[in-house]
């Protein structure tokens, strides 16, 4: 259950920091400020709703917020040589 929360809110804020437009800024926010409300919720009654009970669909993130995530590109000049010197 932490893990979706943290999942959920590391994805608001990665869709935070990129502001690509004001319109697409203003719903991250909104998003952010969604998140945060949830959490202060959990935090406040320290309960989660187990199995059946909880609400995938509070969770879910907006499709057409993910347009504004860029894409990272794997660094593929990864030299492990270093790692079995003793030289150094």
């Amino acid at each position: 259950m932490i893990k979706v929360i943290l999942f959920v809110a590391l994805s608001s804020f990665t869709l935070f920091a990129n502001e690509s437009n004001v319109t697409s800024s203003s719903l991250t926010q909104q998003q952010v400020k969604d998140q945060m409300a949830r959490e202060a919720h959990y935090a406040e009654t320290q309960s989660f709703a187990q199995g059946d009970a909880y609400d995938l669909k509070s969770v879910e993130i907006n499709p057409a917020s993910l347009n504004n995530i860029p894409s990272i590109e794997p660094d593929y000049d990864f030299d492990m040589t270093d790692v079995y010197r003793d030289d150094i």
